[in-house]
């Protein structure tokens, strides 16, 4: 995932739920990109022995092909289990979380990431952030709610993160939008009934944004026909988005929020994010970050398009 701002503008890629335990947006990009990071107090965190060799794989996840990726994910989230209760166990577990959902990496997985964050998050509670949940337990909700694992804490702040989650999909529920496209033309979500429309939230910046889009573009030229449209959304300047649609040859609409104004609209905090609403403007189906060709069918499948 890559979060909003770009790094005030730069890779969810990182989403602030990967705010590691709190230790914040650019932090939490320095832990993935290498640099060491900030404990909230501004000290340096110091891994011990046994937890470098996971910062080291956590660091170039990336890197791997989807099917090694799956299998270090999974044996990750057991190596982290392993370890002491402590803040660390806590950042750990959560930037393996938000790491996890980029694409198909099986169920299984994904269980024994929830399950290693819920422990990490019982045997070493984080406080409230002014009367919010800690992001750690933001991330376990949206695993729980978006992805269908099994995981439960015995927390406020994890029921308050649930109830939360509910609250901004109602709101997404009722949200319409007009936004003008590279080409000048204004779009209403609300004028697309009839179609089924999958809103897309993504930047140039973004590497797992960049890795889904040429399976939207195959899904638009299969489906366009039977009423699917793709609306994807970028915060940039049409300067820079321009040239990058060009040279992918998208046919797909992309819509600009220089402002953000959408994008706050639907509480989008980390990117990419995906919503499909059906032919009566439901909302059917969302993703939290990257999806695969065969996750997007699936959700489109239940918005009526198979």
């Amino acid at each position: 995932m890559t979060s909003m701002m770009q790094l005030q503008n730069r890779p969810r890629d990182f989403r602030p739920v990967f705010h590691l335990a709190g230790i914040g947006l650019f932090a939490a990009a320095a832990f993935l990109l290498g640099a060491q990071p900030l404990c909230p107090q501004g000290q340096k965190v110091v891994w011990s022995d046994q937890e470098k060799p996971i910062v080291a794989q956590l660091r170039t996840l990336r890197d791997l092909p989807d099917d090694v990726r799956a299998r270090t994910t999974k044996q990750l989230a057991l190596d982290v289990r392993q370890l002491p209760a402590s803040d660390h166990k806590v950042r750990l577990a959560n930037g393996l979380a938000n790491l996890s959902t980029e694409g198909d990496f099986g169920h299984d997985t994904l269980q024994e990431v929830a399950t290693t964050l819920a422990d990490a998050l019982r045997e070493h509670p984080l406080p409230a952030n002014h009367d919010q949940p800690a992001m750690a337990y933001v991330e376990l909700a949206q695993l729980v709610r978006y992805e269908h694992v099994q995981a439960t804490a015995d927390s406020p702040q994890f029921a308050a993160a649930m109830s939360k989650l509910a609250s901004d999909d109602q709101r997404r529920q009722q949200a319409d939008f007009t936004l003008t496209d590279l080409e000048g033309t204004l779009w209403t979500l609300k004028d697309l009934r009839g179609k089924v429309v999958l809103v897309n939230f993504w930047a140039t910046w973004c590497p797992p944004c960049r890795k889904e889009m040429p399976d939207l573009e195959t899904l638009y030229s299969r489906f366009k026909d039977q009423g699917l449209m793709i609306l994807a959304i970028s915060d940039e300047d049409a300067g820079k988005v321009k040239p990058f649609v060009a040279e992918r040859h998208l046919t797909y609409p992309i819509l600009l929020d220089p402002g953000r104004k959408v994008n706050d609209l639907f509480q989008v905090e980390g990117i990419p994010k995906s919503f499909v609403y059906d032919r009566n403007g439901r909302l059917a189906a969302q993703a939290i970050d990257m999806r695969t060709e065969k996750q997007f069918l699936e959700m489109l499948a239940q918005a009526g398009i198979s």
